[in-house]
């Protein structure tokens, strides 16, 4: 779809030829505005079926997305499993579409921040176009993901002595000294992600709550989008509730939401790797849109996790990730009511 991009701290407008994912007058993030009301087309198994709702560019039909929707063994629940993507994580979602940008403004290089899977997702997407790779990973990221983002994508890593934030400071300054696109937990990556809910909608008529893990607070700020956009277009009647889980020791979401106060950084302590974010970029956005929509967030224990994560493999005979299970583990504390139809995301499998 044609759009413009605005900037959401000072309200700076862009057309679609602007070559960044950030603002210029203040630095702030920007998101997408598709000129004109967008209409969901019929999601038929294809990722790429999705097509007309992504911003418009020239994109490379990679096989993506479309994962299985099964029943889970808990009495109305239902398990999108997202480690059934090509990098096993849902961060490829968001990366076709940066790639292709980036691609389409003439970029040789992507840069990012990343705890280890957009790290391997988009340095699977950039090798893929002929793109190359810088990395700033924290330092409490996966040694095994490192080591399969270095060797098998040929991405060149730097490790933070620092956490995701810290992570994410250091590749904007490299994208700005350097010239090269910065990708991650932007506005690109927000519209690829969305295409989870239109997914899930269309597989499962009657959902009533989507539960999420949130780490940069993308996903769900793209899904809550989604949510609005169908139900705006009447393709979607009465959209599910929208809850968001962040672990209990890296909660900073959480707090601002329940508190009615501004998000403040909160030092990650987590083992939940992908969701140990201390400051989610589209935290607020999020928080917003949650309030308006009458979502929540909650909260999980390591010791629930990792209880729920043997117990996945288990039952399923799959590898799930600590923040994978952790929308299993919430829906477990929610008591929602016999008549629910919910879905939790697996959202990765990369341990």
């Amino acid at each position: 779809m044609d759009y413009t991009l605005r900037c959401e701290s000072c309200g700076a407008s862009y057309s679609s030829s602007y070559r960044k994912q950030t603002c210029d007058r203040c630095g702030g993030i920007l998101s997408v505005a598709y000129k004109g009301r967008v209409k969901p087309p019929r999601f038929d198994g294809d990722f790429w079926s999705l097509e007309s709702i992504l911003p418009k560019s020239r994109y490379r039909r990679y096989e993506l997305g479309s994962t299985e929707l099964a029943r889970s063994k808990i009495p109305e629940l239902w398990l999108k499993l997202e480690l059934q993507n090509p990098t096993r994580s849902f961060k490829d979602r968001g990366s076709v579409v940066e790639i292709a940008k980036a691609k389409e403004y003439g970029y040789k290089e992507v840069v990012c921040a990343s705890t280890g899977n957009m790290a391997y997702s988009v340095a699977y997407y950039a090798k893929l176009s002929g793109i190359k790779a810088k990395i700033f990973i924290s330092r409490d990221a996966n040694r095994d993901k490192i080591r399969d983002i270095r060797e098998t994508h040929d991405a060149n890593i730097t490790r933070v002595d620092g956490d995701f934030t810290e992570a994410q400071r250091r590749a904007s300054n490299y994208a700005k000294r350097c010239g090269s696109f910065l990708a991650g937990d932007y506005c690109y990556r927000q519209e690829g992600q969305r295409t989870m809910f239109y997914e899930i909608a269309s597989q499962l008529k009657g959902v009533t709550h989507v539960i999420t893990p949130v780490g940069n607070a993308t996903l769900i700020s793209g899904m809550l989008k989604a949510a609005e956009e169908m139900k705006v277009s009447g393709a979607l009647e009465k959209p599910p509730r929208i809850i968001g889980v962040e672990a209990e020791r890296c909660s900073p979401m959480f707090k601002a939401f329940r508190s009615g106060k501004p998000m403040k950084y909160e030092a990650p302590k987590t083992m939940a790797d992908a969701i140990a974010v201390g400051y989610p970029t589209f935290g607020d956005m999020a928080i917003g849109m949650l309030k308006r929509q009458n979502g929540s967030v909650v909260t999980v224990t390591e010791k629930e996790m990792a209880l729920e994560q043997n117990r996945f493999l288990s039952e399923y005979g799959m590898i799930a990730e600590l923040a994978g299970v952790a929308g299993i583990a919430a829906y477990r504390k929610l008591r929602l009511p016999k008549s629910a139809k919910a879905v939790a995301i697996v959202s990765g499998g990369n341990v």
